[in-house]
């Protein structure tokens, strides 16, 4: 059985992907290692025999598949929260990075490392390959003999990686429960800056509140902080839509469109729920469900498409893979959303045709616009920036691919070309591109792990990888939590400095929360990391 998985890489690998994935769905006690236990699986078969390898292209293929479309699906939120916390987030994440980079040197000193084995130990702790290739890369460049000074650097790299991902991980299920993190509290407070998702619901509300009769719902809401919309009002013996210039009158029956919460404070505003479903009338105006698959109008907003100029109609809510939003005017289409609106029965049919619903075309991936992205992305990461002390510095396939797919999703498209990618192939992507990763990472590691514990060098390397990443985690959260105030669903997000711990980390929120502040963090991490090891390397004696 060991010659058949040793001459058969791709047998080995799905073989690794199948079991880690069983194992990542044991629960015990409510926790479950999900999709990082492919990584552990990993590091289990690659001890067991070191002959276990699959190609480096399968890796890379992982890599740049996951970063991409994290990236792509990231790209918006990554933007928004820039321009919101832009200061705040960027000046935690380089106090996270010098805390890490001073533990190291505190290790140094305290342990008595080479500069090769505590860079490796730090390239190895933050989880960033592209730091260790890129002093490698340095050391090569240098021209002496080099072979002790890289394999100290591997060695290091090696035996603190896999507690880059487990240290962190305790570290951050710890301090869940030492600070008592209210996650559910966190969402309902980030709702309004972030699109997180909410259960939406509809009302009749009876309008009793004579202050409001003859009043445009513009003129009524603005004064307000309520996130609803409006479906059909019935006045008399009369039902349309109603719209934001529509005047309301006492006794008039509004369908209200928003969350519970908001549905009860806009219902004090107005008057009373009523049982006069008005919703229920399909004689006109009926409600329709509809895939967006024409990519004419994905990337574009509601707005833009005039749907009040050919139709008597009101998108109302959009789903989103499982994420249920109000349809704002400028919330952007994307390929695959299910839109539900409200429209005169005439107009069911042009509305259908204009946005596609085509369940089996808003499935289909673009291969000229993912293919053209990914291109741009590994040409960005292939690009050499110099900097002062003769060293130089790469994004990488990792990088690369992520900074263009962040730009790309949040452009959502050039002209006729549309980037983003519909929300199930996104994810399917991403998830093949991190099991691909992780069992690469674990069977290569693991053979280097069998063949190093003839020296009893390895455990000092391994507890160094240990205090540092979790001394380093620790003092992380505790200031960004308590000095930076920042929620602790988007801390998960800024510690997770590998997939397998983002994935671990949306586990324990049970939100996307994590996967913004990962958006956020990644970009400037992966540069910095890079710098950091260098320095490191060149400061320490390398």
């Amino acid at each position: 059985m060991d010659q058949l998985l040793a001459n058969n890489p791709l047998l080995l690998l799905f073989l690794v992907a199948a079991v880690g994935y069983f194992v990542g769905k044991v629960n015990i006690k409510g926790n479950s290692l999900g999709v990082s236990a492919v990584l552990f699986v990993g590091l289990a078969f690659g001890a067991i025999n070191p002959e276990f390898n699959v190609p480096q292209i399968i890796f890379q293929l992982g890599l740049v598949f996951f970063v991409y479309s994290v990236g792509l699906s990231s790209g918006p939120a990554f933007f928004q929260s820039f321009k919101k916390n832009g200061i705040r987030d960027i000046g935690f994440v380089m106090i996270m990075l010098t805390v890490t980079a001073l533990v190291a040197v505190g290790l140094f000193f305290l342990f008595g490392f080479d500069a090769a084995s505590i860079t490796g130990i730090y390239s190895g702790s933050s989880t960033n390959t592209p730091a260790l290739a890129s002093v490698i890369d340095l050391v090569e460049r240098r021209g002496s003999d080099n072979t002790e000074l890289k394999d100290a650097l591997v060695i290091g790299y090696t035996y603190s990686y896999p507690m880059g991902v487990i240290g962190v991980m305790i570290v951050l299920k710890i301090m869940e429960r030492f600070f008592k993190i209210d996650y559910k509290k966190e969402e309902q407070q980030l709702k309004k800056d972030y699109p997180i998702e909410e259960e939406l619901s509809s009302q009749s509300v009876r309008i009793t509140n004579t202050d409001l009769d003859g009043m445009a719902l513009r003129d009524i809401i603005k004064g307000t902080d309520l996130n609803i919309l409006f479906g059909r009002i019935s006045s008399g013996d009369d039902i349309t839509l109603a719209n934001w210039d529509t005047i309301i009158h006492t006794n008039d029956v509004l369908i209200v469109i928003g969350s519970y919460e908001e549905i009860d404070k806009s219902t004090k505003l107005f008057g009373e729920k009523t049982k006069d479903n008005i919703s229920y009338d399909r004689r006109e105006y009926d409600v329709r469900r509809i895939f967006v698959s024409n990519q004419r109008v994905v990337g574009k907003t509601i707005s833009s498409l005039n749907l009040s100029k050919n139709y008597s109609a009101v998108i109302t809510r959009i789903r989103r893979g499982d994420l249920d939003m109000l349809a704002k005017a400028n919330t952007v289409l994307e390929m695959g959303d299910r839109i539900r609106f409200v429209a005169r029965r005439k107009d069911l049919k042009g509305l259908s045709k204009l946005f596609g619903d085509s369940y089996y075309r808003s499935s289909q991936v673009n291969l000229f616009s993912f293919g053209l992205g990914i291109a741009l992305g590994l040409l960005l990461g292939s690009i050499e920036i110099s900097l002062p002390g003769n060293t130089t510095f790469k994004l990488g396939m990792a990088g690369g691919p992520l900074v263009v797919g962040l730009v790309l999703g949040a452009l959502r498209r050039t002209g006729p070309i549309v980037w983003t990618l519909p929300y199930g192939a996104n994810v399917t992507l991403r998830q093949m591109g991190l099991i691909f990763l992780l069992a690469v990472i674990g069977l290569s590691s693991g053979n280097k792990v069998l063949e190093s514990l003839e020296s009893p060098v390895w455990i000092t390397v391994f507890m160094g990888g240990v205090m540092l990443s979790m001394i380093s985690a620790v003092v992380s959260i505790v200031i960004g939590y308590k000095l930076f105030k920042i929620p602790f669903s988007l801390l998960l997000g800024f510690l997770s400095n590998q997939p397998a711990i983002l994935d671990y980390s949306m586990g324990m929120s049970k939100n996307k929360v994590p996967l913004i502040g990962y958006s956020v963090m990644f970009p400037i991490a992966l540069v910095m990391k890079i710098l950091f090891a260098q320095i490191l390397f060149l400061v320490l004696g390398g």
